[in-house]
C-alpha cells in the first residue's frame, strides 16, 4: 500500500479506479509560501510542479519512513510563461478565463514517489490546451454555474464536466489533466511489485 500525500478527491478516485491500494494523508505544506519562494528564484511552471510534488511527498515520508509516498502537484502557464494559480474568487476566475480565452496554455502534472525521505521515481507530463475564444456572456454563465465547483482547480475547469466546453484542442493525457501522470505511475508500481504484472 502506498500513501497519497494529497487531499485531492480526483487523484484518489483515479487511484481507486485503477485498483491501487492507498491511504490518503495530505501533506502539511504551505503551498502559497513555497510557490512564492520558488518563483522568486525564477523557477518555471514545469520545475515548480516537480519540486512541490517532491516537497509534499518528503514531508509525509518523514512521518512514515517505511512507506512509499506519492506526492503530486499541478501548475499552469500561459503561452507567454505567465503562471496562474487557483482562483480565489468568482471575479478572479472570470479574469483568468479572459486571460486564457483564445490562447494555448500548458498544464504540468508532476508525481514523485519517495521512500525514507528520498525520491526514487518521478514523472512530469505536459498537456497543451487551446481554449476557444470565449464571449463575456459565456464566461459569466460558466462562472455562475461552475464557479464554486472549480475553485480548487488550477485553470478553473474540470475537463470531465462542463469545463470541456472551454476548449477547441487538447494535446496530452486525460489523466494528467486530472492531476496525475497515471500510466507512468502504474508502470513503476508494477516494477516495484506493488501491482501485479
Amino acid at each position: 500500500m502506498i500513501i497519497l500525500a494529497s487531499g485531492s478527491a480526483t487523484r484518489a478516485a483515479m487511484l481507486s479506479a485503477a485498483g491501487v491500494s492507498f491511504e490518503a494523508k495530505p501533506a502539511p505544506v504551505d503551498e502559497d509560501a513555497a510557490k512564492a519562494a520558488f518563483r522568486a528564484q525564477g523557477m518555471g511552471a514545469r520545475d515548480l510542479a516537480d519540486v512541490l510534488a517532491e516537497m509534499k511527498a518528503i514531508r509525509v515520508s518523514q512521518k512514515h519512513p517505511q512507506s512509499l509516498v506519492l506526492g503530486c502537484d499541478q501548475t499552469l502557464a500561459l503561452d507567454d510563461g505567465t503562471m496562474l494559480d487557483k482562483a480565489e474568487t468568482h471575479e478572479q476566475l472570470a479574469t483568468h478565463l479572459r486571460m486564457m480565452s483564445g490562447r494555448t496554455h500548458s498544464l504540468y502534472s508532476a508525481a514523485v514517489l519517495v521512500r525514507g525521505g528520498a525520491p526514487e521515481w518521478r514523472a512530469i507530463e505536459r498537456v497543451k490546451l487551446t481554449m476557444r475564444a470565449l464571449s463575456d456572456d459565456f464566461i459569466d454563465d460558466y462562472v455562475a454555474a461552475e464557479g464554486d465547483a472549480v475553485m480548487g482547480c488550477v485553470g478553473g475547469y474540470m475537463i470531465e464536466s462542463r469545463g470541456v466546453q472551454l476548449f477547441s484542442k487538447i494535446e496530452g493525457s486525460h489523466f494528467a489533466i486530472l492531476g496525475l501522470p497515471l500510466l507512468g505511475l502504474l508502470d513503476h508500481l508494477r516494477v516495484l511489485g506493488e501491482l501485479a504484472s
